[in-house]
């Protein structure tokens, strides 16, 4: 129980670091200001972070300053160079060359396709013909238990609480991989997400950190996102502002559900799939 503690203390300062990376992406973040703010030593500090967080302060702060990158390319307004510029690139070849190992393709392509996608949702093109396969379907899905571990931090640490789900699960089958989003990430005190998955195999009851929930059954609209989990924010909001206006369906009070088809263990980023499912009801 000490050790447990232990851990869940370092966490918590590694995640104030997190939080401070976040809030000002652009800032030096000399690796001294950061461990003072954890109350840990400038000597281990760096060991400490990559442990728990596994990943260089250095890697947190390129990826957080190339998911910022993401969101500016989506907005557009600006010129890829500038967004480069923004980000801390001093050239757009370095600029498209870290963008590409983070997305898995370059900042054109990302920014068109990205366009399409909100266009893609958008009630105008859903065609009737049955010939044409909608971008959206509508499924039914039954209640599913889970085993979920509740992240702790700012959102652009969620993919370390992926990762230490992964060290739960050990050598148990896994069936379906989920992220569950509960409530609205514009009211940060009541939003809740957790890494999830269903599991065939028992699970130990005393490990305190994974919770059983239910996944919900009823009406979800399904879109299956293709490439890398930087797009799934924007397309998400796409579903809510250009899909569902039209559709016919309103949203419903359950969790949001990203249920994750293949593994970037496994794939190319621009190989990735990941099915989108908003609960929906029928409007009245």
């Amino acid at each position: 129980m000490k050790t447990r503690r232990a851990e869940q203390d370092y966490r918590e300062r590694v995640a104030r670091v997190v939080a401070a990376i976040v809030a000002d992406p652009m800032a030096e973040h000399r690796l001294e200001d950061l461990a003072r703010l954890a109350h840990f030593s400038p000597f281990h500090f760096h060991r400490v972070y990559s442990g728990i967080a596994g990943e260089t302060v250095a890697a947190t702060v390129r990826r957080v300053r190339l998911a910022l990158a993401t969101r500016l390319l989506t907005q557009g307004g600006q010129s890829i160079t500038q967004v480069g510029l923004a980000v801390g690139y001093e050239s757009p070849q370095a600029f498209t060359r870290a963008f590409g190992q983070f997305t898995g393709q370059s900042p054109r392509e990302f920014q068109l396709q990205m366009r399409e996608a909100i266009l893609y949702v958008g009630p105008a093109l859903q065609d009737k013909d049955a010939s044409t396969p909608s971008p959206v379907r509508i499924v039914e899905l039954i209640a599913q238990p889970v085993h979920a571990l509740l992240h702790r931090g700012p959102f652009s640490t969620i993919p370390h609480t992926h990762r230490r789900l992964r060290t739960h699960i050990g050598a148990r089958a896994i069936s379906d991989w989920f992220g569950i989003s509960c409530g609205d990430p514009e009211l940060r005190s009541e939003f809740r997400y957790y890494a999830a998955v269903a599991s065939p195999d028992p699970w130990p009851a005393d490990d305190a950190e994974i919770e059983t929930l239910d996944i919900p059954g009823g009406l979800y609209a399904a879109h299956c996102l293709a490439g890398p989990y930087t797009r799934i924010n924007a397309a998400v909001q796409a579903l809510y502002a250009h899909w569902l206006p039209g559709s016919g369906y309103e949203p419903d009070d359950r969790a949001t559900l990203e249920h994750y088809l293949n593994s970037p263990r496994q794939v190319a980023p621009a190989a990735l799939r990941t099915d989108l499912l908003i609960p929906i009801r029928p409007a009245n």
